[in-house]
């Protein structure tokens, strides 16, 4: 969640186009500080998310909305071919239990 915050002020920052150090001044913390929420190191409280806001002249919510256009479940999304192998050895591995407790549940 950091993460995505994080990129999102950045983006908003770049399309100002101001420096870290700037907003950083702005609000009243480190540049190292404010590097940190960027990249999604630091947590984020409300009242930091405001004085930022108030710097990029948007909202707090044009902010947060990133938050609700991520995708919940992010494995779904992932085309990735390891994942995929995984789950799929995964089911062999479950019906060949399956296919075990079978076998010894009959013989019993």
């Amino acid at each position: 969640m950091n993460k995505l915050l994080g990129e999102k002020i950045k983006a908003l920052r770049c399309l100002k186009n101001l420096t870290q150090e700037q907003i950083a001044n702005e609000i009243g913390i480190s540049r190292q500080k404010y590097a940190r929420i960027e990249k999604g190191m630091n947590n984020v409280n409300l009242d930091v998310l405001a004085k930022i806001a108030k710097v990029l002249d948007v909202s707090v919510a044009d902010i947060t909305r990133v938050l609700d256009e991520t995708p919940v479940v992010a494995y779904r999304v992932n085309e990735d071919e390891h994942s995929q192998e995984a789950i799929l050895d995964m089911i062999d591995l479950f019906y060949a239990n399956k296919h075990l407790y079978e076998k010894l549940t009959i013989d019993e």
